[in-house]
């Protein structure tokens, strides 16, 4: 499976306008695909200012400087260190040149850049050009402008590249996300338009060449009197998270006691407690940040120790970096510096779980099971085909928003196969849901997934276990065929007591291979074989008893044996 990558497509438009030349410049560097990920794709715009061409030879000075300066330094330097060392020197040139050459007296540039790399962009600003981002539908200016405040002086920077010989940098970083639309635009775009002008146009969702070239146009018409300029990006996809960053950030964060009800963590106030078990507490919270809710899972600090719980987190937030599915249950990444102790952070999805639904509402009818058995077995593939196993399905773990569909939950247990792991290890989940296999030394697979899958649908059908439910600590026992689902039942066809049958098999051969196998003889039985009932097959007392069987077979072998020796010993009488 190919690695997906840094994606984007980027485009600018440059204007005149009403000046006599043009002293905006704009620029889009892609490097090759190693670059790429080692140092990123910069992007650019520069206002130049100074009399006759000197605004011109500062902006792009400047663009052309940094571009070469910064794929030049070496990648062990931090993104902002080697923002600093490349603009540092391209400052101090165009501060002296200004200086010597008095065609180029008084000549300096804005300087507004988005960096982007990895799953990351880093913003890097001075003076009045602009950054915007637009996520989703909303519109949020990243820079700040550096203009004196007063009456008649906001044309006025009082920090530009060149403006003096010592360069003060805006800089920041922003979690990426895909579909995120970046504007950068000098004086001429934010100066003509206003910010609800900005966001009709960007929210088109027209391609980056035709959104910079009407900004353009529109900052035109409505009487821009400078140089106009505006450069859009949109962002495609993204890597995937980096193991190693990800295990550095997570360690850093401290594990403490549970907050208390109401109290503020990092911007977020919880407002109630969702669920409390012996591992963590789940709070539903209002993110003061964008008045959305979320919830927020934090881990009890005094049931492991900290690694397991350090793992744990670890895997969550790589999963949800690395699995998008709509069936699966995301954790929202933070930005940089927010959080400041450990716990996670997913949406919330307003609805019960299977388990509390069941527990309300019994096990659906034939129709409406089979839709949520197939969203399910959905959720199951997207971890699959990324080469994660669960290890916990259940119906406590499966969320049925209010809102509809179905979205897999916990993924703190879940097995990364290709990531190192200790043997010593015990393996987690829920007795009842184990396969038979992990109570002998499994470590878990894409096999013991489909049997929890199995034994959860079975729950939802028929309200039981298909072996009988396993207490923690005990010692399991699967012997001989799972409990007809019919048995609990009678109104639901065979076909589905066969599908769920193979799906529980003790053995991992018979089981279904996936369960896009399993999802496709749920939707062929439904469109074939429907909700008729038909006749039970009578299972052998092979099938139901073997020890029985095999008792009843020597007993008659033993009769008939006895009878051969008494024939036997009277004819020889």
């Amino acid at each position: 499976m190919t690695e997906p990558c840094l994606s984007f497509r980027a485009a600018f438009a440059s204007l005149r306008g009403r000046r006599e030349d043009n002293q905006d410049f704009a620029a889009i560097a892609e490097p090759p695909p190693r670059e790429l990920g080692l140092c990123g794709a910069v992007l650019a715009v520069a206002d130049g200012m100074g009399g006759t061409q000197g605004g011109r030879v500062a902006a792009e000075t400047c663009v052309r400087g940094f571009l070469e300066a910064w794929y030049g330094l070496p990648e062990t330097l931090g993104p902002e260190q080697r923002v600093e060392r490349a603009l540092a020197p391209v400052n101090r040139w165009v501060h002296a040149l200004g200086r010597r050459d008095p065609q180029l007296a008084g000549m300096g540039t804005t300087f507004s850049a988005v960096i982007l790399r990895g799953r990351r962009a880093h913003l890097v600003h001075v003076g009045d050009s602009r950054v915007y981002r637009l996520r989703g539908e909303s519109l949020e200016l990243l820079s700040e402008d550096h203009n004196l405040d007063g009456p008649g002086q906001d044309h006025i920077l009082y920090r530009a590249i060149g403006l003096e010989a010592r360069l003060r940098i805006d800089y920041a970083e922003y979690p990426l996300e895909p579909h995120d639309r970046f504007l950068l635009c000098s004086d001429g775009v934010h100066g003509a338009l206003k910010t609800a002008d900005l966001a009709r146009v960007l929210l088109e969702r027209a391609t980056p060449e035709a959104t910079a070239a009407n900004l353009a146009e529109l900052a035109l018409q409505r009487g821009g009197q400078d140089n106009i300029t505006a450069l859009v990006v949109d962002v495609l996809a993204l890597p995937r998270a980096d193991r190693r960053a990800l295990r550095d950030w997570i360690e850093a964060l401290p594990l403490l006691e549970l907050p208390e009800l109401g109290g503020m963590v990092d911007g977020f106030r919880l407002e109630r407690r969702l669920a409390s078990g012996r591992y963590s507490a789940l709070f539903v919270a209002s993110d003061r940040g964008n008045d959305t809710q979320v919830v927020l899972k934090f881990p009890h600090p005094r049931v492991a120790d900290e690694r397991e719980y350090h793992d744990a987190f670890l895997r969550e937030a790589w999963i949800g970096a690395r699995v998008k599915s709509p069936w699966v249950a995301e954790i929202l990444e933070q930005a940089p510096g927010r959080q400041t102790r450990l716990y996670s952070v997913m949406p919330f999805y307003p609805g019960p779980t299977l388990e509390q639904w069941l527990a309300r509402r019994g096990p659906p009818g034939l129709e409406q099971g089979i839709d949520i058995a197939l969203k399910l077995c959905k959720a199951v593939h997207a971890l699959h085909r990324q080469r994660i196993v669960h290890r916990d399905i259940k119906p406590d773990n499966i969320l049925l928003p209010d809102a509809g569909g179905l979205k897999l939950l916990d993924l703190g247990i879940a097995r990364l196969p290709a990531w190192d792991e200790d043997a010593n290890d015990p393996v987690p989940g829920t007795p009842s849901y184990m396969a038979p296999e992990l109570f002998h030394g499994g470590r878990g697979g894409a096999a013991s997934d489909v049997y929890a899958l199995g034994v959860t649908l079975y729950r939802l059908f028929g309200g039981a276990y298909p072996y009988g439910e396993i207490e923690p600590f005990a010692a399991p026992r699967f012997v001989g065929p799972p409990q007809p689902l019919t048995a609990q039942r009678p109104d639901l066809p065979v076909w589905l007591d066969a599908v769920l049958e193979r799906a529980v098999a003790v053995d991992p051969d018979r089981r279904y291979a996936d369960s896009v196998e399993l999802a496709y003889d749920l939707e062929a039985g439904l469109a074939k074989g429907g909700g008729k009932r038909t006749p039970a097959r009578r299972i052998p007392l092979y099938e139901r008893d073997p020890l029985a069987f095999w008792k009843g077979v020597a007993l008659v072998l033993f009769g008939g044996l006895m009878v051969c020796l008494y024939r036997l010993a009277g004819g020889c009488g």
